[in-house]
């Protein structure tokens, strides 16, 4: 257990990438090396990271492992750190944009289960079990889902999200939206369920 010091007792830069960063995390933020490098005017990552490593020995911030960004305030482990891997339709399948940088840390509390990763929304046909285009839907990895859950499913390489329908003879994405059609899986289509929806965020 670290004893804490009064921040003025800190270096002065030292001091101001604390008050930035509890900022940043305080509003489920955990921003990369390079963007506080960039806030400081710091010519390379080396000076946010040595910062950044300072502040973890001394206790001012706790290192999720694994995480390249994650980075949480003390006495916060209720914080999930999750990246958002790209997007997801909810209209039209569209293909996940995996790869993306973006990291939030978020309370466990916001979701039914414990989710994975994050998925922005690009469209409308989930409106009516309150998924609106921009938002970040939760997801927890998972290869089967009940009849009748919202899942997130592969369709020919590209990624969707609707109400999953099991029939004996068909499955069936169904919108929830009366503007756009269920979508049919066909057999011999290439098709996996990639996981289940836990919650949602919406950013204002």
């Amino acid at each position: 257990m670290y004893t804490m010091r009064p921040t003025d007792l800190l270096p002065p830069q030292r001091a101001a990438v604390l008050a930035f960063l509890r900022g940043e995390l305080a509003a489920g933020r955990a921003p990369s090396l390079a963007e506080i490098a960039h806030a400081f005017g710091f010519a390379s990552r080396n000076a946010a990271q040595k910062h950044v490593q300072a502040l973890v020995a001394e206790g001012w911030l706790e290192q999720v492992p694994g995480h390249a960004r994650g980075l949480r305030l003390p006495g916060r482990p209720d914080q999930l750190p999750l990246p958002v891997l790209g997007q997801v339709a909810a209209g039209t399948p569209i293909g996940a944009d995996i790869g993306s940088d973006e990291l939030l840390l978020l309370d466990r509390a916001l979701f039914s289960d414990k989710p994975d990763y994050l998925l922005k929304v690009k469209g409308d046909s989930m409106r009516d079990d309150g998924i609106f285009d921009g938002d970040l839907v939760a997801v927890k990895r998972a290869r089967d889902a009940r009849n009748g859950q919202v899942v997130v499913a592969r369709i020919d390489g590209e990624i969707t999200i609707k109400r999953l329908e099991r029939g004996k003879a068909r499955i069936r994405l169904l919108p929830r939206n009366p503007e756009h059609a269920p979508i049919d899986v066909r057999a011999g289509q290439d098709f996996a369920i990639e996981g289940v929806y836990c919650g949602l965020v919406r950013r204002g």
